[in-house]
């Protein structure tokens, strides 16, 4: 997934297409192990969750980079995401999404891909 990710943010053209793709394939493979269930421990918020939240806050970031949407690749796993996020120990220990969006355009720039 961090790859993934990265190709998103780091690169352009083809490159990024494969980044968004394998991250997508990644994010799908997190959807199924989630099921239907509200948690990935079932009715509980639990470990797994606690573990993968934080990184819904890259999420934005990713989508803007790679102009996409995760929502609509993945829905299950946003209406999960915002579940936590309506938990206020989850959301007031996470920063805004806009504010890696800013760090990625910063790093973009310090690395000359800009």
């Amino acid at each position: 997934m961090y790859n993934a990710s990265r190709k998103i943010w780091e690169t352009k053209g083809e490159d990024q297409e494969v980044g968004k793709k394998e991250f997508i394939e990644c994010l799908k493979v997190l959807e199924k192990a989630l099921g239907d269930n509200p948690y990935f421990g079932g009715e509980e918020f639990g470990f797994v969750d606690i573990e993968l939240v934080p990184f819904f806050s890259w999420f934005y970031a990713y989508e803007t980079c790679g102009n996409f949407s995760i929502e609509a690749e993945c829905p299950k796993l946003i209406a999960w995401a915002k579940r936590c996020m309506e938990r206020k120990s989850v959301s007031k220990s996470l920063p805004a999404p806009k504010r890696f969006l800013t760090l990625f355009c910063k790093l973009k720039k310090t690395m000359g891909l800009e």
